[in-house]
Protein backbone atom coordinates (compact mmCIF):
# COMPACT_ATOMS: atom_id res chain seq x y z
CA UNK A 1 0.00 0.00 0.00
CA UNK A 2 2.86 2.16 0.59
CA UNK A 3 4.70 2.02 -2.66
CA UNK A 4 0.98 2.52 -4.35
CA UNK A 5 0.81 5.83 -2.91
CA UNK A 6 5.39 6.46 -3.41
CA UNK A 7 4.14 5.53 -7.00
CA UNK A 8 0.91 7.98 -7.31
CA UNK A 9 2.70 11.09 -5.66
CA UNK A 10 5.88 10.44 -7.87
CA UNK A 11 3.41 10.14 -10.71
CA UNK A 12 1.81 13.27 -10.01
CA UNK A 13 5.10 14.66 -9.36
CA UNK A 14 6.79 14.06 -12.76
CA UNK A 15 3.33 14.97 -14.68
CA UNK A 16 3.30 18.79 -12.66
CA UNK A 17 7.08 18.83 -13.91
CA UNK A 18 6.57 18.29 -17.20
CA UNK A 19 3.29 20.88 -17.57
CA UNK A 20 5.44 23.55 -16.00
CA UNK A 21 8.38 22.60 -18.85
CA UNK A 22 5.64 22.74 -21.45
CA UNK A 23 4.18 25.87 -19.82
CA UNK A 24 7.06 28.13 -20.14
CA UNK A 25 8.92 26.56 -22.84
CA UNK A 26 5.91 26.80 -25.22
CA UNK A 27 6.18 29.58 -27.58
CA UNK A 28 3.61 32.72 -27.08
CA UNK A 29 0.67 32.94 -29.37
CA UNK A 30 1.15 33.94 -33.16
CA UNK A 31 -0.26 37.61 -33.16
CA UNK A 32 0.83 38.07 -36.73
CA UNK A 33 2.55 36.86 -39.92
CA UNK A 34 6.00 35.80 -39.47
CA UNK A 35 8.54 38.89 -39.61
CA UNK A 36 5.93 41.17 -39.97
CA UNK A 37 6.45 43.88 -37.12
CA UNK A 38 4.31 43.87 -33.90
CA UNK A 39 4.53 47.80 -33.29
CA UNK A 40 4.62 50.45 -35.70
CA UNK A 41 6.58 53.26 -34.04
CA UNK A 42 3.88 55.97 -35.65
CA UNK A 43 1.25 54.48 -33.88
CA UNK A 44 0.76 55.63 -30.54
CA UNK A 45 -0.32 52.55 -28.05
CA UNK A 46 -3.09 54.39 -26.85
CA UNK A 47 -5.79 51.68 -26.91
CA UNK A 48 -7.16 50.78 -23.34
CA UNK A 49 -9.10 47.52 -24.67
CA UNK A 50 -9.40 44.59 -27.10
CA UNK A 51 -12.70 44.95 -29.34
CA UNK A 52 -13.57 41.71 -28.28
CA UNK A 53 -13.30 39.90 -25.41
CA UNK A 54 -10.12 40.47 -22.51
CA UNK A 55 -8.10 38.56 -24.82
CA UNK A 56 -9.19 36.82 -27.63
CA UNK A 57 -7.29 34.41 -29.60
CA UNK A 58 -5.82 35.93 -32.70
CA UNK A 59 -7.17 33.72 -35.59
CA UNK A 60 -5.10 35.20 -38.24
CA UNK A 61 -2.78 38.34 -37.61
CA UNK A 62 -1.32 41.53 -39.80
CA UNK A 63 0.08 40.36 -42.66
CA UNK A 64 1.17 44.14 -44.46
CA UNK A 65 1.07 43.50 -48.36
CA UNK A 66 4.35 44.12 -50.50
CA UNK A 67 1.97 46.74 -52.70
CA UNK A 68 -0.79 49.25 -52.15
CA UNK A 69 -2.82 46.38 -54.30
CA UNK A 70 -0.73 43.08 -53.20
CA UNK A 71 -1.96 40.61 -50.94
CA UNK A 72 -1.65 40.72 -48.05
CA UNK A 73 -4.21 40.46 -44.82
CA UNK A 74 -5.12 44.33 -43.80
CA UNK A 75 -5.83 43.66 -40.01
CA UNK A 76 -6.49 41.13 -37.55
CA UNK A 77 -8.93 38.51 -37.18
CA UNK A 78 -10.16 38.12 -33.40
CA UNK A 79 -12.24 35.32 -32.46
CA UNK A 80 -16.02 36.15 -31.32
CA UNK A 81 -18.75 34.64 -31.04
CA UNK A 82 -22.13 36.08 -32.74
CA UNK A 83 -23.44 38.76 -30.77
CA UNK A 84 -20.54 39.19 -28.75
CA UNK A 85 -20.13 43.17 -27.52
CA UNK A 86 -17.65 44.96 -29.56
CA UNK A 87 -15.76 47.74 -27.93
CA UNK A 88 -13.67 50.69 -29.06
CA UNK A 89 -10.10 50.12 -28.39
CA UNK A 90 -9.75 54.25 -27.76
CA UNK A 91 -11.31 57.20 -27.60
CA UNK A 92 -12.76 58.56 -30.80
CA UNK A 93 -15.33 59.78 -33.08
CA UNK A 94 -17.62 57.38 -35.00
CA UNK A 95 -16.69 57.98 -39.16
CA UNK A 96 -19.06 55.06 -40.37
CA UNK A 97 -21.80 52.95 -39.46
CA UNK A 98 -23.17 51.05 -42.22
CA UNK A 99 -22.94 48.15 -44.43
CA UNK A 100 -20.23 47.87 -46.98
CA UNK A 101 -20.51 44.88 -49.63
CA UNK A 102 -23.45 43.44 -47.08
CA UNK A 103 -21.09 43.24 -44.44
CA UNK A 104 -21.95 45.71 -41.00
CA UNK A 105 -18.92 47.70 -40.69
CA UNK A 106 -18.29 50.23 -37.76
CA UNK A 107 -15.34 53.05 -38.08
CA UNK A 108 -14.12 55.36 -35.32
CA UNK A 109 -11.47 58.20 -35.99
CA UNK A 110 -8.98 58.16 -32.93
CA UNK A 111 -8.67 61.74 -31.30
CA UNK A 112 -5.74 63.32 -30.99
CA UNK A 113 -3.75 61.31 -33.69
CA UNK A 114 -2.61 63.36 -36.25
CA UNK A 115 -4.05 64.52 -39.54
CA UNK A 116 -5.57 62.63 -41.19
CA UNK A 117 -6.23 60.80 -37.74
CA UNK A 118 -6.03 57.14 -37.34
CA UNK A 119 -9.24 55.14 -37.99
CA UNK A 120 -10.13 51.90 -36.51
CA UNK A 121 -12.54 49.46 -38.52
CA UNK A 122 -14.56 46.59 -37.17
CA UNK A 123 -16.37 44.09 -39.29
CA UNK A 124 -18.57 42.42 -39.68
CA UNK A 125 -21.04 44.58 -36.77
CA UNK A 126 -24.40 45.14 -36.09
CA UNK A 127 -23.85 48.98 -35.43
CA UNK A 128 -25.18 50.32 -31.77
CA UNK A 129 -23.60 53.61 -32.59
CA UNK A 130 -23.97 56.20 -35.48
CA UNK A 131 -22.01 58.91 -37.38
CA UNK A 132 -21.02 61.39 -35.70
CA UNK A 133 -21.36 59.60 -32.09
CA UNK A 134 -18.07 60.08 -29.88
CA UNK A 135 -17.04 57.34 -27.83
CA UNK A 136 -15.23 56.25 -25.26
CA UNK A 137 -12.44 53.44 -24.51
CA UNK A 138 -13.91 50.57 -23.87
CA UNK A 139 -17.81 51.18 -25.16
CA UNK A 140 -19.62 49.30 -26.81
CA UNK A 141 -20.21 50.15 -30.28
CA UNK A 142 -21.89 47.04 -31.81
CA UNK A 143 -21.96 43.08 -31.69
CA UNK A 144 -20.68 40.51 -33.83
CA UNK A 145 -23.06 39.88 -36.77
CA UNK A 146 -23.61 36.10 -37.44
CA UNK A 147 -23.00 35.93 -41.07
CA UNK A 148 -20.53 38.16 -43.40
CA UNK A 149 -16.93 37.22 -42.09
CA UNK A 150 -14.23 36.13 -43.79
CA UNK A 151 -12.72 33.83 -41.39
CA UNK A 152 -13.40 30.00 -41.04
CA UNK A 153 -14.97 30.11 -37.43
CA UNK A 154 -16.86 33.12 -36.15
CA UNK A 155 -14.24 36.31 -35.74
CA UNK A 156 -14.50 40.66 -35.73
CA UNK A 157 -11.61 41.66 -38.41
CA UNK A 158 -10.48 44.72 -36.65
CA UNK A 159 -8.41 47.01 -39.11
CA UNK A 160 -6.42 50.23 -38.94
CA UNK A 161 -5.52 52.69 -41.02
CA UNK A 162 -4.34 56.59 -41.25
CA UNK A 163 -5.33 57.56 -44.60
CA UNK A 164 -4.80 54.95 -46.86
CA UNK A 165 -2.06 53.43 -45.16
CA UNK A 166 -2.95 50.34 -43.48
CA UNK A 167 -1.41 49.79 -40.08
CA UNK A 168 -0.99 46.99 -37.36
CA UNK A 169 -4.12 47.73 -35.20
CA UNK A 170 -1.81 45.48 -32.62
CA UNK A 171 -0.24 48.66 -32.06
CA UNK A 172 -2.37 50.28 -30.56
CA UNK A 173 -2.17 48.04 -27.61
CA UNK A 174 0.28 48.81 -24.92
CA UNK A 175 1.97 45.86 -23.47
CA UNK A 176 0.63 44.80 -20.55
CA UNK A 177 -3.18 44.18 -22.85
CA UNK A 178 -0.31 42.18 -25.34
CA UNK A 179 0.77 40.21 -22.73
CA UNK A 180 -1.11 36.44 -21.71
CA UNK A 181 -0.26 37.63 -18.16
CA UNK A 182 1.54 35.32 -15.38
CA UNK A 183 1.79 31.59 -15.73
CA UNK A 184 -1.19 29.71 -13.71
CA UNK A 185 -0.40 26.06 -12.28
CA UNK A 186 -2.92 24.20 -11.73
CA UNK A 187 -3.44 20.91 -9.24
CA UNK A 188 -2.68 17.19 -11.22
CA UNK A 189 -5.26 14.71 -9.81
Amino acid sequence: MRVNRCVRVCTRLIVLLLLTAWALLAPPPRLLAAGAPLADDTVPALGRAWPVGLRPPVLRGWEPPATVYGRGHRGVDLAAAPGTPVRAVAAGTVSFAGRVAGKGVVAVDLTGTGDPPLRTTYEPVTASVEKGDEVAPGEVIGTVDATGSHCTAACVHWGLRRGETYLNPLSLLPPWLLSRGPSRLLPVY
